[in-house]
């Protein structure tokens, strides 16, 4: 692989190696351009971006803000109005690239009768020319076993085999090869004002230049990196996201019925328009049919999950009892799903399953804990069925998969067809093809038709709202031309240290006096209040817990601190002679815990932190008490070396580390605290009471399920 993605000057001559930079930017610390001060720039970002005021809501925030700046004597006031707002985001300099557009219209032969309207309609198409900036593509091994892994996009076999490509071309060899990564997806805007569909695309460019894409992917051209070095860039297209409707009419599968039939019973029938071409056959380097990427929403969560397995379970249970017994099991099915206890970051369902609608997010969340509210009611190999489809759906989005893990994933598809046979004729067949494509396109858990689902909230709904909802798409793409813009405004600002404050800071610093604040540094009284009634004694906090041994275990927590590097005939024996504290202490009801994500330990993103509450009243309500998982064998692998306690409360001690022991209750060190656990009860075969809430099963059932599939850091811990 010969595309080394040499850096050039800005005309495109190749550099000698060492090279210094050029400057990345001119602006000096004080250029706010085009706005006055730090002030306007950062109201214009929270009016239009952060808060998406209407223009009547600025013009009256505005008024007020004026007023209070003449009273307080300053002759210079912000904004006039929104117009003075918009124009100034418009005068922007940088993200300046204009929405073009052209018109289309169908030219084919238009039936007599029944033609549907979009034939005779004339259609207009909005776009921005993409350009990118991206690295080189590589092959990744781990270093202790010379296992191949994947990861990002570009360690994929695909973009490596592209990059050959273009480097056997004399005019293009030494370039940096640049995928353009396309999603489509319709999205419905209102129903009730008329069928409002829009059809964005969108791809992974960035940086956006005003020419034509197409010829850069023969011909180099020069662009800008994030390292401030130019580089020849070789376009081409990459992977295409879309739904399973969409990848037909991209990939023309339907060839057999365009043969079969006439124009007027394609469309009507199959909702196909006869002699399509693959967009991609006037593009070089470019095969549809090897672009289409899986869809891991539709296919697996929205598909198998969702419109298979649930659907089918509902079926089996009401062909195997009776309706009215049948009914029974499912509400009890909903009930268990509703009692069970919380997670953070995991959304809750009071009433079970029971809503109109499924969201995406509904499902992903309802695959957590669906398996363990079904067991009892269906065949263990139901279970097992959903057992290995969230396995499956857990391996294939791991940020990390290697040779060893595309093995497993090969290994639990092959389970998951033995344990539901029905499903090798549902269209599940599709799940095949993920091994290979995660061995040409890296991890697929960035190629998801979910990412148009946000997408479409921020680019075409939030705008859509914004406008008048007359002719809307004009005043859309202004909309999010204005954000691309304060989006470009932000990181040039950063870039040059510029928003490394907050606005007040920034101002207080420009005047140079920091003494104009008065900060009052004693504590708020409703602080102190809060603190009064919490425990300060270890004997205290041991009658509020209800544990009348906890000063004998906190004795037991200071010799494992203070002995663990002694001889053990220098450890105390009887728990009188352990060290004892009488001091006093403070009451804690969270902490975070900080931990490297297994599968990336020394990634950029490995480090990731998670809030662990203990609040005796959550929300004013009920006791909300976490779980954790303690680490109490370092050298074990994963869950192996850990134990699941439930966290009653955090008070400090400045000590070292600790190891659980074998009680009831213990006294921990924080620092053994890894991860928060979710655990789901096993239900068994009985009816839950609906009384029965999440704050009071972990105190009533005595069995439980570490819910592995609560996140995935919790899946690769009990991997």
């Amino acid at each position: 692989m010969h595309s080394k993605a040499h850096p050039c000057d800005a005309e495109g001559v190749f550099l000698p190696p060492g090279t210094p930079l050029p400057p990345l930017t001119e602006k000096t610390p004080d250029d706010w351009t085009p706005y006055k001060s730090c002030v306007e720039f950062e109201l214009a970002d929270y009016l239009f971006t952060k808060n998406q005021t209407p223009t009547h809501s600025i013009d009256h925030l505005l008024n007020i803000w004026a007023a209070s700046l003449i009273q307080a004597g300053s002759k210079a006031t912000l904004f006039p109005d929104y117009h003075d707002v918009y124009r100034t985001i418009d005068n922007t300099p940088l993200g300046n690239v204009k929405w073009q557009y052209f018109s289309v219209k169908y030219t084919g032969t238009i039936p007599d009768e029944g033609a549907p309207p979009w034939m005779a309609d004339s259609h207009d198409v909005w776009f921005h020319d993409p350009h990118d900036m991206d690295l080189q593509p590589y092959h990744e091994f781990a270093t202790e076993n010379n296992e191949c892994q994947w990861q990002d996009f570009m360690s994929g076999d695909w973009g490596w085999a592209q990059a050959d490509i273009i480097s056997k071309d004399a005019d293009t060899h030494g370039s940096t090869f640049v995928p353009v990564i396309l999603g489509s997806d319709k999205t419905t805007i209102s129903v009730a004002m008329g069928q409002n569909d829009y059809y964005p695309l969108y791809t992974s460019i960035s940086n956006v230049q005003n020419n034509n894409l197409k010829p850069a992917m023969t011909k180099p051209e020069v662009a800008r990196f994030g390292d401030g070095h130019y580089r020849r860039v070789v376009y081409g297209l990459g992977p295409y996201i879309a739904d399973y409707e969409e990848q037909v009419l991209l990939a023309s599968h339907a060839d057999v019925l365009i043969e079969e039939y006439d124009s007027g019973t394609l469309w009507f029938e199959y909702s196909l328009v006869g002699k399509l071409v693959p967009f991609t056959n006037d593009f070089p380097r470019a095969d549809i049919h090897e672009l289409l990427v899986p869809d891991l929403l539709h296919q697996l969560i929205k598909g198998a999950y969702k419109d298979h397995l649930v659907d089918w379970v509902e079926k089996y249970l009401l062909q195997m009892h009776r309706k009215r017994q049948a009914n029974i099991i499912l509400d009890d099915i909903d009930q268990r799903i509703a009692a069970v206890p919380p997670f953070p970051g995991l959304h809750r369902f009071p009433q079970g399953r029971h809503f109109k609608q499924w969201t995406g997010d509904d499902s992903k969340v309802l695959m957590k804990v669906y398996l363990p509210a079904i067991e009892g009611y269906v065949p263990t190999d139901v279970v097992h069925a959903f057992h290995t489809l969230l396995e499956f759906c857990y391996l294939i989005c791991c940020n990390i998969i290697t040779e060893k893990s595309l093995i497993k994933i090969q290994d639990v598809l092959t389970c998951f067809y033995t344990y539901h046979e029905v499903f090798r004729t549902t269209g599940v067949h599709s799940m095949t093809h993920y091994v290979s494509l995660i061995q040409l396109f890296g991890i697929l858990n960035g190629l998801c038709s979910s990412i148009m689902e946000l997408k479409h909230i921020k680019a075409v709904k939030e705008p859509w709202r914004c406008s008048s909802q007359y002719k809307a798409l004009g005043q859309m793409l202004l909309t999010n031309q204005r954000l691309d813009k304060l989006a470009a405004s932000c990181v040039d600002f950063c870039i040059c240290g510029m928003l490394s404050g907050t606005c007040l800071s920034s101002v207080l610093a420009l005047l140079g006096s920091a003494e104009v604040l008065d900060v009052d540094e004693e504590e708020p009284s409703t602080a102190r209040t809060s603190w009064r009634k919490q425990a300060q004694s270890v004997p205290a906090l041991a009658s509020k817990l209800h544990i009348p041994h906890l000063v004998d275990l906190v004795r037991q927590f200071l010799t494992e601190q203070l002995y663990s590097d002694k001889e053990l005939t220098e450890v105390p024996v009887s728990i009188m002679d352990c060290p004892h504290f009488d001091g006093r202490i403070h009451v804690f009801n969270s902490t975070v815990s900080t931990f490297f994500a297994l599968s990336d330990l020394s990634g950029i993103g490995g480090m990731k932190h998670k809030y662990i509450h203990v609040s005796p009243k959550w929300r004013n309500g009920h006791a909300h008490k976490d779980c954790v998982f303690v680490i109490t064998d370092p050298n074990a692998h994963g869950m192996r070396g850990m134990d699941i306690a439930q966290v009653l409360t955090f008070f400090p001690f400045n000590l070292g580390s600790s190891s659980t022991g074998d009680h009831a209750f213990a006294v921990v060190h924080v620092d053994t605290i890894f991860h928060s656990a979710h655990l789901i009860p096993v239900y068994g075969t009985d009816l839950l009471p609906s009384m029965i809430k999440p704050h009071h099963v972990l105190e009533i059932f005595t069995l439980f399920y570490v819910n592995k599939y609560a996140d995935h850091h919790s899946f690769e811990i009990a991997c």
